[in-house]
């Protein structure tokens, strides 16, 4: 028997291209995940996060709200109410469970949720992660990383401090006057790491205000990229930071 649901939204399912379809089983519109007139399960389509939602491409979301459709979509798609269905209909449930995970993963974090929506907007964020270190350091190659401009001066002392413990445990014992430095930095660093959070905040809902007015008239790209940029600037920071204060902690234990 196959499984019918009732519909999960009025609204028509877009691809990433724009396009709606009609229900393969009846012909008629349907919906983003089930057909609206008969139920049926529908193919699963490329499609963005946000669109997989049948949400807006804005920052601010109601985390609560999503969960809750996760685990309602959840129930819906599971593979193991599609057994007595068609190979068709088990195909696009597998895959749309798929999606719904990665959709899910992606969007209830506030970091993923952001570097996502510049991954939409055709931003590549610079690759600052532990892994791409080790991957450097397999290939006896230097990390390429781009020191934020704010943080040249700190960056600069900063080096010479580890450089500098290093020293000291070489020869046998740390200079507790570095490690008392570099615990200060740390905490500095720690610190302005929390509060790159509120900034972020605060480009987000430039960016929300932009996606309403698009909805109402036309904006101007150069305002879009100016919040968009900002966003990969505070990103870069982020991740840099996040680095650094790995490097010492790394140092210090060693």
């Amino acid at each position: 028997m196959t499984t019918v649901h009732k519909p999960d939204s009025a609204l028509p399912v877009f691809t990433e291209s724009g396009e709606t379809g009609a229900c393969w089983s009846c012909g008629d519109m349907r919906a983003a995940h089930f057909c609206q007139a008969c139920g049926r399960l529908q193919p699963a389509l490329p499609t963005d996060y946000f669109s997989f939602f049948a949400l807006p491409r804005k920052l601010n979301l109601d985390t609560a709200a999503l969960e809750r459709d996760f685990y309602n979509l959840s129930r819906k798609l599971h593979p193991d109410l599609y057994v007595r269905a068609t190979d068709q209909e088990r195909a696009w449930s597998l895959e749309k469970s798929s999606q719904l995970n990665d959709a899910y993963r992606t969007l209830k974090d506030p970091i993923s949720r952001t570097q996502y929506l510049l991954k939409l907007e055709g931003v590549q964020l610079e690759e600052q992660s532990k892994a791409a270190t080790e991957k450097a350091k397999q290939k006896g190659e230097p990390k390429q990383q781009v020191v934020p401009p704010g943080l040249l001066e700190e960056v600069f002392e900063l080096n010479l401090q580890l450089e500098e413990l290093r020293r000291s445990k070489k020869m046998g014992e740390a200079d507790p006057a570095v490690v008392a430095d570099l615990q200060k930095a740390k905490s500095h660093l720690e610190e302005k790491y929390g509060g790159l959070d509120a900034e972020l905040k605060g480009y987000w809902e430039q960016w929300d205000a932009l996606m309403e007015r698009e909805a109402r008239e036309a904006v101007p790209l150069e305002e879009r990229h100016r919040v968009r940029d900002r966003m990969v600037d505070l990103l870069n920071r982020r991740s840099y930071i996040r680095n650094l204060v790995r490097d010492v902690n790394e140092a210090l234990e060693d």
